[in-house]
């Protein structure tokens, strides 16, 4: 035998050993999957997980619960961006789906999970019956999807992002990766998508060896809101005490729990599945709460990436707190849960000690889904009230078969007029030794730090910095390591000529349309417009963190200096928790998720470094100062007060959506009508007396409403019956020009192209290449019409505008199949200029020339454009 074959012989027995050795770590390693409704925690328990030893703990897949603290498009791509900075592209990440539950209860492949299951049909769209207690702005939803705005800042981009009709769906990604052998579920959100996938799979139940779950309060007793020995003098008591942390709802519901409460139905069945579970309820977490020693440790010890972006996090929150009790107020929640999951699946059987960090306790437990007594229909609950879901094993005068709770100030909840703790128990995870109850284990306490030296006082905290800054599974790069080269620029015009024309403020909902509309609002000649201001109305088509695209938009196009304001995200009068309009927008196809998204091409745009950031200052309402106020995010009034005192003249306001922020101001600033030249209003539906029907699509009863109108009919009659000179762009001239192939072949006829003109085609072929291929965006039409109302404004003579005066009234009053009608009333009505009719072939032509004119055009064309001046070397200066 010679050297060669020596050599090749200890090759092939070094490639069996290592093969050995690997499929031996495997068949050791638990499969992990993770539901998330990704909150903050949420996240510190994904970087928690990823640092563990995949030989051992192995993350295969990710779901996102749709129905909690994010909202989709924006939290699908923050998994991307978190997985990409570690390395992880290879983990699958399941969001939404378009199946849905039928009348007769039978549930279709791939139901989206968007809504919790006593709201499920056959439609995305829906109330926020639990969702009413998470916040919408700050605090809240707006926090979260932006994480206070670090997420732009801080997390890298890859490729990975959202996709329609590819994405893979909750309930695909679980039944793929559950279907594939042994798993262990992780949930740290509501349980809607694991309720779902065990009621659509029974036969793959047996593959889920072990629920970890964070959520529920059994034996807890809140600390949060209680009044310490040195609080101010005038300190009343709130939650004190609760056995839930509904701090927006305890008026109402004092035993719930968030995660549980988002879905208690779905809570459930899970805890009644059969399967081995594990709770980390509040009586543990209340007992870890993020103290000073902790939080200083922390702050000395951000040696990898994914560390440096906890704290951060970290630390926003506790700079924005709403008051001055953090250190009692906010705790280790999903992230302790993944710690004792973790040091129980490696410990395995040893001893009697499952985890190294809580204190453990079979408890027989249940869910309570309805408050007595039971059996009595009053119209709070759909699966009796109205229908019998089949499959969900709920029988007539059943526990389940009570009052549920109709929003965080259902009258039945509430006691002494709200001033007290309430009767619900919807969510609670109540303690029982009658027949009904399962038995769990149960976290009872954080376990002490065993090293008494420590300035830890909790074992788990030194578990997880340790483990966030080991260099081991370390993230690569942050965005501004990502790219060397990386370099921050701020755009600003120089539009020549001094000149400049009618100053225009775009108020806009953030639907596909309105960002086509300020694409071409921005190539009009400046000395003809003159866009010095936007406000963002986010009670219509999108949430309000997409307001970080239009920063995107106005960055590519070189006007970083358009004054970008926040306005109304409920409708006129509203409770801020109210989703009384806006729950008939999808969530799914066509609504939230693609319009958040962008249809999924948001992240083609160049990144601004202007983004939302929930970055305050006590001068403008904030708790305290943050380190960097001034980039705090402008309210729309803001941005309407400054361009009145720049411009020294009277302003043009053109509306793209709810008429919700412009009637905020018409009704705040007594002399808000002086300073208008002219109102262009894309949005109502004039009713002749004719057949031809609205567009809220999601209300069949109601036929003659728009939809912009329909979402906020009191502000829509405010801004109509007010002094300003009106002109409305109705839905039916709409409709002359929102076909996608004469748009799209217009504009491919167009000789020259810019990068702006290039986006406005993707985007619109992919809603045409949507529309066409799936019914679910069989509306999405109704976006290219929007366009029509800036090319009005413009007053290009080939659009061919020809105008009536009508005198038309809004129908209000709270009856969802009128309101938001248009009708004409010659004696009650209010004179407005209406738009009669367009030149569609006119108004196409013009508007593709507009887009591909060279002037005033893009001066970066997309984020590729950007990876490469940024990793291009040398670096230029």
């Amino acid at each position: 035998m010679d050297k060669r074959q020596h050599l090749l012989l200890l090759f092939l027995f070094l490639i069996s050993l290592f093969a050995s050795s690997t499929a031996n770590a495997q068949s050791g390693a638990r499969r992990i999957l993770l539901d998330t409704d990704v909150d903050i925690d949420d996240v510190f328990a994904l970087l928690y997980l990823l640092k563990q030893n995949p030989s051992l703990i192995d993350l295969q897949a990710v779901t996102i619960n749709a129905n909690s603290w994010s909202d989709v498009g924006h939290s699908v791509n923050l998994i991307y961006d978190v997985l990409h900075m570690m390395g992880r592209d290879d983990i699958r990440v399941g969001v939404g789906g378009e199946g849905g539950i039928t009348s007769n209860g039978s549930i279709v492949s791939d139901v989206g999970g968007y809504l919790p299951l006593i709201e499920q049909g056959m439609t995305t769209a829906g109330y926020c019956r639990y969702r009413q207690a998470i916040p919408i702005l700050s605090g809240g939803r707006l926090d979260i999807n932006t994480f206070y705005g670090l997420r732009r800042a801080l997390l890298p981009q890859g490729k990975r992002r959202y996709s329609p009709l590819k994405q893979p769906t909750a309930q695909e990604v679980m039944k793929r990766t559950i279907a594939a052998g042994p798993t262990t579920v992780f949930l740290i959100g509501a349980h809607t998508n694991l309720a779902l996938f065990l009621l659509k799979n029974p036969h793959l139940k047996k593959n889920i060896d072990h629920i970890f779950m964070m959520g529920g309060g059994i034996r807890s007793q809140n600390p949060t809101g209680c009044c310490v020995d040195n609080s101010n003098p005038s300190c009343v008591p709130q939650q004190c005490g609760n056995r839930g942390n509904l701090f927006s709802a305890f008026n109402s519901n004092p035993f719930a729990e968030f995660n549980i409460f988002c879905d208690p139905f779905a809570a459930y069945q899970v805890f009644h599945s059969g399967i081995p579970i594990t709770v980390v309820p509040l009586d543990a977490t209340n007992t870890i709460p993020i103290n000073e020693d902790f939080f200083e440790e922390f702050r000395q010890r951000q040696a990898t990436y994914e560390a440096q972006f906890c704290f951060q996090s970290l630390k926003m929150a506790r700079d924005t707190w709403f008051d001055d009790e953090f250190y009692m107020s906010y705790f280790m929640w999903d992230s302790f849960m993944a710690g004792v999951a973790v040091s129980t699946l490696k410990n395995g059987k040893r001893g009697g000690e499952e985890n190294d960090f809580a204190e453990m306790e079979f408890i027989n437990v249940t869910v309570v889904t309805s408050n007595k007594p039971y059996g009595v229909n009053d119209g709070s609950n759909p699966f009796f009230d109205m229908r019998r879901l089949a499959g969900f094993l709920l029988r007539p005068g059943s526990l389940h078969s009570g009052h549920v709770q109709n929003g965080i100030r259902d009258p039945f909840c509430l006691r002494n007029g709200g001033s007290g703790n309430g009767i619900c128990e919807d969510g609670y995870t109540e303690e029982v030794s009658r027949p009904g109850g399962v038995r769990v284990l149960v976290a009872q306490k954080a376990k002490p730090n065993k090293n008494k030296n420590s300035k830890l006082d909790r074992e788990f905290f030194v578990s997880f910095l340790d483990d966030l800054n080991q260099p081991r599974q370390s993230g690569r790069f942050n965005f501004t390591t990502q790219f060397p080269c990386f370099k921050e620029t701020i755009y600003k015009p120089n539009l020549g000529n001094p000149r400049r024309g009618k100053p225009l403020i775009f108020d806009m909902d953030m639907s596909a349309g309105d960002f086509i509309s300020l694409f071409y609002l921005l190539k009009i000649p400046a000395e003809i417009i003159d866009l010095r201001g936007i406000m963002i109305t986010a009670n219509g088509w999108a949430t309000a963190a997409t307001i970080d695209v239009v920063y995107d938009v106005l960055h590519m196009m070189g006007r970083d200096d358009v004054f970008v304001g926040l306005g109304s995200v409920v409708p006129l009068g509203r409770p801020n928790y109210s989703c009384d309009r806006v729950k008939f927008i999808p969530h799914g196809a066509g609504g939230h998720l693609d319009a958040d998204t962008l249809f999924g091409l948001a992240r083609d745009l160049p990144r601004s470094p202007r983004r939302y950031t929930a970055e305050n200052s006590v001068k403008f309402g904030g708790p305290r100062d943050t380190d960097n106020p001034r980039l705090r995010q402008p309210r729309a009034m803001e941005v309407w007060d400054q361009v009145n005192a720049e411009v020294g003249q009277k302003i043009t306001v053109l509306t793209s959506g709810p008429l919700t922020t412009l009637a905020s101001i018409i009704r705040d600033d007594k002399n808000a009508t002086k300073k208008i030249q002219d109102i262009y209003i894309v949005g109502g539906h004039v009713v002749d007396g004719g057949e031809e029907r609205g567009n809220v699509f999601s209300v069949p009863e109601n036929k003659h409403s728009e939809f912009n109108f329909f979402l906020d009919p009191d502000a829509a009659k405010i801004v109509i019956e007010s002094m300003a000179d009106v002109t409305l762009v109705p839905l039916g001239v709409q409709r002359m020009v929102n076909a996608f192939p004469l748009m799209l072949e217009r504009l491919a006829e167009e000789p020259r192209s810019t990068a702006e003109m290039a986006f406005t085609v993707n985007l619109l072929s992919t809603m045409d290449r949507l529309r066409r291929a799936n019914s679910r965006y069989r509306n999405v039409d109704m976006f290219l019409g929007e366009v029509i109302g800036a090319a009005i404004l413009a007053g290009d003579p080939t659009v061919g505008v020809v105008l009536e005066t009508v005198s038309v009234k809004v129908m209000t009053g709270g009856d969802q199949n009128k309101d938001g009608m248009l009708k004409r009333e010659s004696v009650n009505g209010r004179p407005v200029k209406v738009v009669k009719s367009v030149d569609p072939k006119g108004y196409h032509r013009h508007v593709a020339r507009t887009l591909g004119d060279n002037r005033q055009s893009a001066v970066i064309a997309s984020f590729d454009e950007q990876r490469r001046i940024w990793s291009k070397r040398p670096c230029k200066s």
